[in-house]
C-alpha cells in the first residue's frame, strides 16, 4: 500500500509539472491584437452562431450567454436554440456593443437546419409549420430571390445526416463544428481525447486545439456542391456548455467562454455597424446571405484584418462575388500580420490546389472558369509530446467565376 501511495504521488507530482509546463504555451501564430485592422476598406466583424440557451438544449439563460459573448469580445452573437417558434421571449437587439440575433435550428426530416430570417415573414408557431417553411424555402432553384439564410447543421453526423444531393434553396454548410470534431477525435484515438482532458485544467485552449481534425467530408462535400451553384461555408459553435452532474458540483464542458474561443466568422463590410439594430441587422443578413464572410480557427490566433476579393480594372468585388471571366481578372488576398510560424495562403480551383504564396500576401491571375476559394495553413509548435502540425487557420468563401 505504502508503494502504491508514493506511486501514485510521483504520478500526480508529474501530472502537474506537466501541467504548469502546458500553463505557459502561447499558441497564437500571431501576436494579441489591442486596436482593429481595417484592411483594403474593409470592416470586419467576429461572431458566432449555432449558440444553445436554457431556452433550448443550453445550460444557461440568454442574458448568461449574452454576458459571455460580451466578454469574449465578439461583435455578433447568433443564437439557435432548437426549435423554437413565436411566442418565445425575444432579445434580439444590441448588448452592450454586441448585436445578438435570435434565430432558430429546427429538426427537418432526419436533419437539422439552421433558419436565419431576422423576423421577416414571422416565425413558425409549431413543427409543422416549420417543416412546410423550410420544405418551400429548400425547393426554391434560386436562393437569391430571398432574403432568409438557410444551412445545414451537422454536417458529418451521422444522426442528422441528409440523404441524397443538397437541395437547390440551401445557402450554406457547417464546415466547422466543435461537437463534429470532438466525435471524430474520440473515433480515431480514445487516449488523445483523455489526454486533452487531463490537459483541459492547465490550457482549455490547446486541449481543443489538439484535437483538432481538418473537416475533410465537409469541405469535400462544399467542393462538390459549389462547382454547380453557389454554396457558403461556416462555423458553427455549438455552444451549449451542457452541465454534466458530478457529486453536489456542477460541471459546464467546455465552457461558453472556451466555445466561443475555438473558432468564429468574420463578416467583412464596406461600412461600419452604427448601432442602430434594425440597419446593422440588415447589413449582416445580407453579407452573409451573399457569402461575404471567412472563418477562422481562433486558437491559433486573431485573423481579424485578412480579406480576399477579385479585382478587375477598378473594380474590387468581395467574398462570395460571382462573375465573368475577363482578361486581367485577378484574386487578391492578404494577411494582417505575418505569422510566427511556417504558414502559406493557398489559392484553391475546384478544391485542388492551384495557387501558393508564403507570404503575407497572394495575387492570381484567373484564366479559367472555375470556383476559387482562399484558405491559410499555419505549422505552429505544439508542446511536447504532439510538436508541429499544419493545421488550416482561415477559409475563406469562394469566388464564382463563369465562362
Amino acid at each position: 500500500m505504502t508503494r502504491f501511495i508514493g506511486g501514485f504521488a510521483a504520478v500526480l507530482i508529474l501530472y502537474f509539472i506537466y501541467g504548469f509546463y502546458v500553463s505557459q504555451q502561447d499558441l497564437s501564430v500571431v501576436p494579441e491584437k489591442f486596436q482593429k485592422d481595417t484592411k483594403g476598406g474593409y470592416y470586419d466583424y467576429r461572431g458566432v452562431l449555432n449558440v444553445h440557451t436554457s431556452l433550448g438544449r443550453g445550460s444557461a439563460t440568454p442574458q448568461a450567454v449574452i454576458n459571455v459573448a460580451r466578454n469574449a469580445n465578439l461583435d455578433f452573437l447568433i443564437v439557435t436554440d432548437l426549435n423554437q417558434f413565436s411566442g418565445q421571449d425575444n432579445f434580439d437587439g444590441y448588448h452592450g456593443p454586441l448585436l445578438v440575433m435570435q434565430e432558430a435550428e429546427y429538426s427537418y426530416l432526419d436533419s437539422r437546419v439552421f433558419l436565419l430570417t431576422a423576423n421577416e415573414g414571422g416565425s413558425p408557431s409549431n413543427m409543422g409549420e416549420s417543416s412546410v417553411l423550410i420544405a418551400d424555402y429548400l425547393s426554391q432553384s434560386n436562393s437569391k430571390e430571398r432574403s432568409q439564410f438557410v444551412g445545414f447543421l451537422h454536417t458529418s453526423n451521422p444522426d442528422y445526416g441528409w440523404t441524397g444531393t443538397l437541395p437547390q434553396g440551401m445557402d450554406g454548410l457547417e464546415i466547422i463544428n466543435s461537437r463534429s470534431i470532438a466525435y471524430a477525435a474520440w473515433a480515431e484515438s480514445k487516449i488523445s481525447v483523455i489526454t486533452s482532458l487531463l490537459i483541459y485544467p492547465f490550457n482549455p485552449l490547446y486541449s481543443f486545439l489538439r484535437l483538432y481534425r481538418e473537416p475533410e467530408r465537409e469541405l469535400a462535400l462544399w467542393d462538390e456542391v459549389s462547382r454547380d451553384r453557389p454554396l457558403f461555408g461556416f462555423a458553427g459553435a455549438e455552444a451549449s456548455a451542457r452541465a454534466i452532474p458530478l457529486a453536489n458540483y456542477l460541471v459546464k464542458f467546455p465552457s461558453y467562454r472556451s466555445a466561443f474561443s475555438i473558432s468564429s466568422n468574420h463578416v467583412l463590410l464596406s461600412s461600419e455597424l452604427t448601432g442602430n439594430f434594425k440597419k446593422d441587422q440588415s447589413k449582416l443578413m445580407s453579407a452573409l446571405k451573399k457569402g461575404q464572410f471567412y472563418f477562422a480557427i481562433d486558437l491559433l490566433g486573431d485573423p481579424q484584418g485578412f480579406f480576399a476579393e477579385i479585382r478587375s480594372g477598378n473594380k474590387r468585388l468581395p467574398l462570395g462575388s460571382e462573375v465573368r471571366l475577363t482578361k486581367g481578372l485577378t484574386i487578391y488576398a492578404e494577411l494582417a500580420t505575418e505569422p510566427k510560424y511556417f504558414y502559406e495562403i493557398v489559392l484553391l480551383k475546384d478544391g485542388q490546389r492551384s495557387v501558393t504564396s508564403n507570404s503575407t500576401s497572394l495575387t492570381a491571375e484567373i484564366r479559367e472558369p472555375g470556383t476559387y476559394r482562399l484558405i491559410v495553413r499555419v505549422s505552429p509548435l505544439l508542446p511536447i509530446p504532439d510538436g508541429k502540425k499544419w493545421i488550416t487557420w482561415i477559409f475563406a468563401n469562394p469566388f464564382f467565376i463563369k465562362p
